[in-house]
């Protein structure tokens, strides 16, 4: 569902807590033990750790973009695939690969909701080690897409 609404102003307050939260996050999942696969599932904890911050990461910056596109854009919209494609169309996410990521991400989050039973240890390891900054960097372009909107461009 897309509607397009009045822009209400964007809450930086709001936008700030969720990268916040975002960053802790990233910084839980850099400190579990994964210099190999091995370590990384020596402890079952760990997997459910990442598979845990991961999702909850991810859905801290899918919803920052949701709130930048309807309070500072006028765009509503429900589902995480459509968030990460509108942020992309309007300009909140510049960076080109980072924008491709963004829809992967939306369609991995989705795919961690509703078919978690398929996601593997492996995975998420592969997650922890080698995808973080695509998270981090995602983050940093809402951040100045925020300060731009709140700005009044």
């Amino acid at each position: 569902m897309v509607d397009d609404v009045t822009p209400t102003g964007i809450r930086l307050k709001v936008v700030q807590e969720r990268l916040a939260f975002l960053d802790r996050c990233l910084e839980e999942l850099r400190e579990l033990p994964a210099a190999t696969l091995s370590e990384f599932l020596g402890d079952r904890r760990n997997v459910t750790s990442a598979e845990s911050l991961v999702r909850r990461g991810i859905e801290a910056l899918l919803d920052t973009a949701r709130h930048l596109l309807a309070k500072g854009l006028g765009i509503l919209t429900l589902e995480y695939g459509e968030v990460a494609r509108r942020s992309v169309e309007v300009g909140l996410i510049e960076n080109p690969t980072l924008g491709e990521a963004f829809g992967k991400i939306a369609g991995y989050r989705n795919r961690m909701a509703h078919f978690y039973n398929e996601i593997t240890d492996e995975e998420l390891y592969g997650i922890v080690r080698n995808r973080l900054g695509d998270l981090e960097g995602l983050a940093g372009e809402l951040r100045r897409a925020a300060g731009r909107l709140a700005k009044g461009g």
